[in-house]
């Protein structure tokens, strides 16, 4: 579904993103893990297009999308949330579904909306203003909501969990367990947190200053004295 060959971003003479090639396929929950800096949000930035990357290439389902604007990459099925929830300020928590969905897909579907707000626990909360009437993990689950609302083949989810109470990150996880079934989605997940990723994902890749240094399973990969000393510095 996507393949990333020797994609690199450079921001003047800093290199955020060092010839990274990465495969994700239909059915894949991908961990990608990596110290601060070491160029993770970069790389979600340039698959959904926020940033240019400055070489390599970038496929998805067989198109070529390097130089693609983000609804075409919306539409052709990239969907992802962001560290920091970006509500739509003035809006209710569905409305900011429509808006997400109509830029997306050009079209409301309202029985995607339904579902999607029933499964992400939002449905009682759907005639909120979602900028001042939800809480954090409320927040976080509407971030959430609003990619699946586009309907996407692939999902790429920046920190969803970060900042969360323990109970909090526990619904969350149980959540993110059954997304990727209920709606027959490939993800790729950036979070810190080693067990999260261990518990949530088959496949992890590691960043290290823009590097890819490690892929494999959890074991492999959290076992790996490369990726230990990226961590440790030991």
């Amino acid at each position: 579904m996507l393949q990333l060959e020797k994609v690199s971003v450079r921001f003047g003479g800093l290199t955020a993103v060092d010839e990274v090639s990465l495969q994700v396929g239909t059915g894949d929950v991908v961990g990608l893990v990596g110290a601060n800096g070491a160029g993770k949000t970069t790389l979600f930035n340039a698959i959904s297009g926020l940033v240019r990357p400055t070489g390599g290439s970038i496929r998805f389902d067989g198109t070529d999308i390097l130089k693609a604007p983000l609804h075409r990459r919306a539409r052709l099925g990239i969907g992802r949330t962001f560290q920091i929830p970006q509500p739509m300020h003035e809006l209710t928590v569905r409305q900011n579904l429509i808006v997400a969905q109509r830029f997306a897909t050009g079209k409301v579907d309202a029985g995607r909306i339904a579902e999607v707000l029933a499964f992400t626990g939002l449905a009682e909360k759907a005639d909120r203003d979602a900028a001042t009437g939800l809480a954090l993990t409320e927040l976080k689950a509407l971030e959430v909501a609003k990619a699946l609302a586009t309907q996407p083949k692939l999902l790429l989810l920046d920190e969803v969990l970060a900042g969360l109470e323990t109970n909090g990150k526990r619904r969350f996880m149980q959540m993110l367990k059954g997304l990727h079934e209920a709606f027959a989605v490939g993800i790729v997940i950036i979070e810190h947190d080693i067990e999260t990723i261990s518990n949530l994902c088959a496949r992890v890749a590691v960043l290290n200053f823009g590097q890819l240094i490690a892929e494999g399973t959890p074991a492999q990969v959290f076992n790996d004295p490369a990726v230990i000393k990226s961590y440790t510095g030991a």
